[in-house]
């Protein structure tokens, strides 16, 4: 229940401070899209194969969660709820620094929502299989974000 109410709080946050705006599609405009899965219920898509650009700040945190992953995996360390906790750091930094609008604001949500879900898993749940499955989600869906944005 605690995790849920978090996870409320986060999107909220996320909703709020994002500055989000409508995106208008020109409806004369071919494209191209290409999607994937991320999770039942979402999809992030390229558009005429190109990468989404991001800010700088979004992608900053990205690069730095991948590289406290890296280190975490590198130095065998298995302290789950440390790396939520430096984990969540990142994510409330691009948050807190959102400068996104329109399709690429709502695609970058497409990746970054399920991973406050797999950080709230690495901070809060005691099984280490849950952990380490979290964990794996997690590096799936950084590699995504590198393969759909850019700065």
């Amino acid at each position: 229940m605690k995790t849920k109410f978090a996870i409320l709080i986060l999107l909220s946050v996320i909703i709020i401070s994002c500055k989000s705006e409508p995106y208008k599609v020109n409806s004369s405009q071919d494209s191209d899209v290409e999607s994937i899965s991320i999770s039942d219920t979402l999809s992030l898509k390229l558009i005429d194969n190109k990468k989404w650009v991001a800010n700088a700040e979004t992608h900053e945190g990205i690069t730095k969660m991948d590289s406290i992953i890296s280190a975490f995996k590198t130095d065998n360390r298995s302290d789950y709820k440390t790396l939520g906790k430096n984990l969540s750091k990142q994510t409330g930094y691009i948050i807190k620094h959102c400068s996104m609008k329109g399709e690429p604001h709502d695609q970058l949500h497409v990746v970054l929502i399920p991973m406050l879900d797999e950080i709230s898993i690495l901070r809060e749940e005691d099984s280490v299989e849950k952990r380490k499955l979290a964990l794996d989600n997690l590096e799936q869906l950084i590699s995504a974000y590198f393969k759909y944005f850019k700065v």
